[in-house]
């Protein structure tokens, strides 16, 4: 559940942020639109799950002290998964943004290298 709700989450952010980088806009104002836009539907599914297993984590009565441990387990996987999501993935979509620009510039580079040396004997003019 916390690795399919975290991937869910960063894909929609990403998702957003490619659109927009299509529509002409640079990584970090992309990735800052996204978060913004996703940020209130990521929380809401965030919210919900951690509600919903919060009794769980709380639990009282029979049995409760067999339950507790996987709730408190569940809990902070989605804290901790959530505050990751939010903050991490923006960092890393700009940081492969950054070395997707540079391998197209190094790319463009090798393009304009002649790919075969001139002969040695071309070179040289005649006396």
């Amino acid at each position: 559940m916390l690795i399919g709700l975290v991937k869910k989450n960063g894909i929609m952010m990403v998702d957003f942020a490619i659109q927009a980088r299509n529509e002409g806009k640079t990584a970090r104002d992309a990735i800052h639109q996204a978060c913004l836009v996703r940020f209130r539907p990521i929380m809401m599914t965030t919210m919900a799950a951690l509600v919903g297993t919060l009794p769980i984590a709380l639990g009282y009565g029979a049995g409760a002290e067999s339950r507790r441990p996987l709730g408190l387990a569940v809990v902070g996987g989605l804290l901790f998964s959530q505050s990751l999501t939010l903050f991490a993935t923006p960092v890393f979509y700009q940081y492969m943004e950054a070395f997707h620009a540079w391998v197209m510039r190094r790319s463009r580079k090798a393009k304009l290298v002649p790919a075969v040396a001139p002969s040695v004997g071309a070179a040289i003019p005649p006396q």
